[in-house]
């Protein structure tokens, strides 16, 4: 074997190797990405942990607003079953949003959320939420989804985040692509519930 046709075949081989370890890392990016802003509190995501809050609730209050988004691609119905509530610093505080699988087949979905401003996003705390899971409907069924959190008042003693007033929680929908287990199922099935949102 020449040396012109050895290196041709490195190339390709460096090549695969390359291409291969591109497709891998656009498949990881997206987990990555949110991990680091769950932990950071980067871009709007409020920060996630499983402990209660261990402080003095505060006596200043804060308002919560609760946004509810669906991806075209992801034939659900899904609101906030409130869309605003009024919260005390550092008191823990059970929500729920309402989602209902519109189409015939049984259909997951993933939540990905969002906190605006975003400089409130490192004291808005989750201790519980449906966003932490892949979530699986039946065709035709209403489930209720539960988010607890509370608001650090440690934000009182950000002086970039101190004067905020307000905070809103967002949720898109998206569908969970077919191919394994829990996945989206393409099978019609016979719409069973008749309850609504």
């Amino acid at each position: 074997m020449d040396a012109g046709r050895r290196r041709k075949q490195m190339t390709a081989v460096v090549l695969f190797i390359v291409v291969g370890g591109m497709v891998g890392l656009s498949f990881a990016s997206v987990p990555l990405y949110r991990l680091f802003c769950q932990v950071t509190g980067y871009g709007g995501t409020p920060v996630t942990q499983a402990e209660r809050p261990t402080g003095p609730v505060s006596n200043q209050e804060i308002r919560i607003s609760f946004d509810a988004n669906i991806n075209r691609d992801l034939p659900w119905r899904f609101k906030p079953v409130l869309r605003n509530m009024t919260v005390r610093l550092g008191e823990e505080v059970l929500a729920y949003y309402e989602a209902r699988n519109e189409s015939l087949s049984t259909l997951t979905g993933t939540a990905v959320f969002n906190v605006a401003p975003a400089k409130a996003a490192p004291y808005f705390n989750k201790i519980e939420c449906f966003c932490f899971t892949e979530q699986t409907l039946k065709a035709g069924v209403s489930v209720d989804m539960p988010v607890l959190f509370y608001v650090d008042p440690a934000i009182l003693d950000d002086p970039d985040a101190f004067d905020v007033r307000a905070i809103t929680l967002s949720y898109t929908f998206y569908p969970v692509e077919s191919g394994g287990a829990g996945r989206n199922d393409d099978k019609p099935v016979r719409q069973s519930a008749n309850t609504a949102l």
